[in-house]
């Protein structure tokens, strides 16, 4: 049994120690020989299936076919429903052993993957990836109708809302209002509520739904006058 000498973690096996340390290392000794791309594991090279375009094992129940076999079941996990992948320290349940690996990450407060740059740190690889596009400068989700490009895939959804003119995000409350984005909604829903979150802490005397309305009751307070 041995133990990772950067994040403490143990592992029964050394194989399981040393594939391990290439999260924290970045090595990757399995090369593709047609792209040149580079893997941390050797189970990794099926993604040579991409440049063949194999798809060898297929669902019986909605013929889709997948290049690795380990992803067909995961799929089939969506037409069972089963879950078998269940957290000790809360029961959730995953369909996925992935996803319970990064749910785990919760509860031990694991951020493996770390960022080379600036040395934050994510629980989960995805997240490193959106990060480092702030440092690269990549935006690699284009909007079809006006070229404008983001970072992340959610941005561009919510961007092309407004060619779309898509509206979404409606008020169960009053059935008159929908937005085309979550936080629209959100505020609106203030109005039923009551709620005004944004308080003044120098005279505590209101609260506000906007955050922008805070911001031009407290230049009562500093006697600030930006528009002149």
């Amino acid at each position: 049994m041995g133990a990772c000498d950067q994040c403490g973690k143990s592992f029964a096996q050394k194989f399981g120690l040393v594939k391990h340390q290439r999260i924290h290392s970045g090595e990757k000794p399995f090369q593709c020989g047609q792209c040149d791309k580079s893997f941390p594991q050797r189970c990794n090279l099926y993604h040579q299936r991409i440049h063949s375009g194999e798809k060898p094992f297929q669902c019986g129940q909605c013929d889709k076919s997948f290049a690795q076999k380990s992803n067909l079941v995961d799929h089939q996990r969506i037409h069972s429903g089963e879950k078998p992948f269940q957290c000790h320290q809360c029961e959730r349940s995953f369909a996925q052993k992935s996803n319970l690996v990064e749910h785990q990450r919760i509860h031990s407060g694991e951020k493996p993957f770390q960022c080379h740059q600036c040395d934050k740190s994510f629980a989960q690889r995805s997240n490193l990836v959106k990060h480092q596009r702030i440092h690269s400068g990549e935006k690699p989700f284009q909007c079809g109708q006006c070229g404008k490009s983001f970072t992340q895939s959610y941005n561009l959804a919510k961007h092309q809302r407004i060619h779309s003119g898509e509206n979404p995000f409606s008020c169960s409350q009053c059935g008159k209002m929908s937005f085309a984005q979550r936080s629209g909604l959100v505020m609106h829903q203030r109005i039923h509520s009551g709620e005004k979150p944004f308080q003044c802490g120098q005279c505590d005397k209101r609260g506000f739904i906007h955050k922008s309305d805070l911001v031009k009751h407290q230049r009562i307070h500093s006697g600030e006058k930006p528009f002149h």
